[in-house]
């Protein structure tokens, strides 16, 4: 008979996915799976997985039915193993475009209450009593802000978009990215040595391992900020702790961390300026029906032997 398996999921309810089996006729199951041992044996004989978080080891997939299909809830699938998948003759697809504005959201508030220095005066109220509105140090006005965008897809353009109505320069870099009139494409040495604040949007590749690491930080401009909410090994933790440390940096905003969650003695727990988010840039309501949505539609189209809309493997 023909399985539908959700390994695990955050969103406390399976309705679409339930309802798809439903509709093929399919036998239906829901696991809360954080261990290689737990995933296969929640998936043997599986034809089609949802996946959020579960380790997709070679050794997971190998379990799976042959032609099966795994579909990671949400944009990046680096907990998948592509390549064996491509091994074993197993599909794989995302959910790239199910919370791109809700994102953005997340990663302009977070640039904002930075150049705002909003945690600082919070911090200095709550310890002391009361600050000074320069207790914070110089602060530029929007219009006089360089923002500074590491990757231009989807959420990258979605958040310029945000920028401009506050004023910002908004100046980015990519390599993959085709001259856009609305955004001025730089080399990332320029970037990191001309933006105020700097937002990441650049998926986690053995090349971006560490793009934001000592080198690049001392790059970037006294005073500046950073904000991530794309991929946690983006970013060296220890060395950004050791920047906010010495005040080279004015802040970071991290809703992902390498690793996730961070260790309880982790520096940056304790670095000044940080602000801190539990991977939850993309989550509304609205987001996640969308997500869900997606997702059953693209299990649908592997049950019913079609062409899979985001298939990444």
């Amino acid at each position: 008979m023909t399985r539908v398996v959700v390994t695990d999921q955050a969103f406390g309810q399976v309705r679409y996915e339930r309802e798809v089996a439903a509709r093929f006729g399919a036998e239906f199951a829901e696991h809360h799976c954080t261990t290689e041992a737990e995933t296969v044996e929640a998936l043997l004989g599986a034809d089609v997985a949802f996946v959020n978080f579960a380790p997709m080891t070679r050794g997971v997939l190998a379990v799976l039915r042959p032609g099966s299909t795994v579909i990671r809830y949400g944009i990046g699938y680096d907990n998948v193993d592509t390549a064996a998948a491509r091994d074993l003759g197993v599909q794989v697809a995302n959910v790239p475009d199910y919370g791109t504005g809700t994102v953005a959201d997340h990663a302009t508030a977070c640039l904002l209450t930075l150049l705002r220095r909003l945690p600082h005066h919070d911090r200095a109220i709550r310890a002391e009593g009361w600050s000074t509105p320069a207790a914070v140090g110089p602060l530029p006005s929007f219009p006089a802000t360089t923002v500074g965008l590491v990757g231009t897809g989807q959420i990258g353009r979605a958040v310029a978009l945000r920028l401009r109505a506050f004023g910002f320069r908004v100046i980015a870099t990519d390599p993959y990215a085709a001259p856009d009139g609305g955004i001025e494409l730089v080399e990332l040495p320029e970037l990191l040595a001309q933006a105020h604040a700097i937002s990441l949007h650049a998926p986690a590749t053995p090349e971006t391992h560490h793009l934001i690491g000592r080198e690049n930080l001392a790059r970037m401009r006294p005073g500046a900020v950073l904000v991530n909410t794309a991929r946690g090994t983006l970013v060296d933790s220890d060395a950004l702790a050791a920047s906010l440390r010495s005040g080279h940096l004015a802040g970071a905003a991290l809703d992902v961390t390498d690793p996730e969650p961070l260790p309880p003695d982790a520096a940056l727990r304790e670095a000044p300026g940080v602000l801190l988010t539990p991977h939850a840039a993309f989550y509304s309501n609205e987001s996640l029906d969308a997500l869900q949505r997606l997702a059953a539609e693209e299990a649908a189209r592997a049950l019913g032997r079609e062409p899979l809309r985001c298939r990444v493997a």
